[in-house]
């Protein structure tokens, strides 16, 4: 009788470990593909902006579809793993709407800073064993310069862009809705679309992770201008966020 009990003891303790490392496992797949979308965005999509400038329109238009078009590329590629949200105010959205836990949203977080860190870091190694000069100066970072350096424009410009780019989202993968396989590109030409609006503003962020990781290498580098204000782009984004999840639950919740 003793045997059978601790049997059965030792069973239900391996079968209660076997969970822990899928849950585990599946977690830090779900991190790794953050680590990976954001990385490639920061690459592609920074990288764009140091090689064009961003000084005229053909360089806003190829900057904003290279960061759009990554976008498409991984929601179809880590999408079907973690969501593909590859941007910190997407996650707090997605977590204000009951669609990841906590312990999720802080492993997205830092995964996807790592990323845009790590993205960043490429482009100093590519750009500087190349010999290529930098366009942008800091790494594709932000900045407040097209709003002649005013803070509170500077937010209000991340605020609006990054409101209409996390509600495009909210509505595109809601599961009332079903826009089946085009969600992906939906999102992307949206993220096209704010940059053709912001980058001659703020140079488009929408993203924290996105200014964190070049704002960040950019002073190593020696240029600290992008860190001092990558608050800015760091609270814009994330009160556009906050009010997008709020009001997107507001229009979705169904009249009784």
């Amino acid at each position: 009788m003793q045997i059978a009990k601790k049997t059965a003891k030792i069973r239900k303790s391996l079968n209660s470990n076997r969970t822990i490392r899928m849950i585990g496992g599946n977690n830090m797949k779900k991190f790794i593909a953050e680590f990976i979308g954001t990385c490639v965005l920061v690459t592609l999509g920074c990288g764009t902006a140091m090689l064009t400038g961003c000084d005229h329109w053909g360089g806003y238009l190829a900057t904003a579809l290279a960061f759009g078009l990554v976008i498409v590329g991984m929601a179809y590629c880590v999408g079907n793993i973690s969501g593909c949200h590859i941007n910190p105010a997407v996650s707090l959205a997605v977590f204000i709407n009951g669609g990841i836990s906590l312990k999720d949203f802080v492993g997205y977080i830092i995964s996807q800073c790592l990323g845009a860190l790590a993205g960043a870091g490429l482009l100093a190694a590519i750009f500087g064993l190349g010999g290529i000069t930098d366009a942008t100066g800091g790494f594709g970072s932000n900045g407040l310069a097209g709003v002649n350096g005013n803070i509170f424009a500077g937010l209000l410009v991340e605020v609006v862009l990054t409101f209409i780019f996390v509600l495009t989202i909210l509505g595109v993968t809601s599961k009332k809705a079903n826009h089946g396989s085009f969600g992906g590109l939906i999102i992307g030409l949206t993220l096209v679309l704010v940059h053709l609006f912001g980058i001659g503003l703020t140079g488009t962020s929408v993203n924290p992770a996105r200014s964190i990781g070049p704002a960040i290498i950019a002073a190593i580098a020696g240029n600290t201008d992008p860190i001092i204000c990558v608050w800015v782009f760091i609270v814009g984004p994330l009160v556009g966020a906050i009010i997008a999840a709020f009001v997107y639950k507001f229009l979705e919740t169904e009249d009784k």
